[in-house]
């Protein structure tokens, strides 16, 4: 009733779905999504990053970090974020490349 192009096959002990390979309109819409879901992540990587500049900024103004120290954990940051930003983009690649093989 979906019109998803799926027919089930009842053979008396078990039920199948045959699921027809997906066209290229599907497969690029695939894409589209996985291209959304990794700007998610890389969003989500950012808002991590933020909130951790936001809490070395709270601690110089503390007086709990000198200058020179917050420096460094902002770059380790800003590393750390650089890194999983990458992999996130390699693995779309990948979850991209094989969406739209056949």
């Amino acid at each position: 009733m979906s019109d998803i192009g799926i027919n089930p096959i009842d053979d008396g002990v078990s039920i199948r779905l045959n699921f027809p390979a997906p066209t290229e309109e599907r497969r690029k819409a695939l894409a589209k999504d996985v291209s959304k879901m990794a700007e998610d992540a890389k969003v989500a990587v950012r808002n991590v990053r933020r909130d951790a500049m936001d809490k070395f900024k709270a601690a110089k103004k503390a007086g709990e970090l000198t200058e020179d120290d917050q420096k460094n954990l902002e770059e380790k940051m800003q590393k750390i974020t650089d890194k999983y930003i990458k992999e996130i983009d390699a693995v779309a690649a990948k979850k991209t490349k094989e969406v739209m093989e056949l």
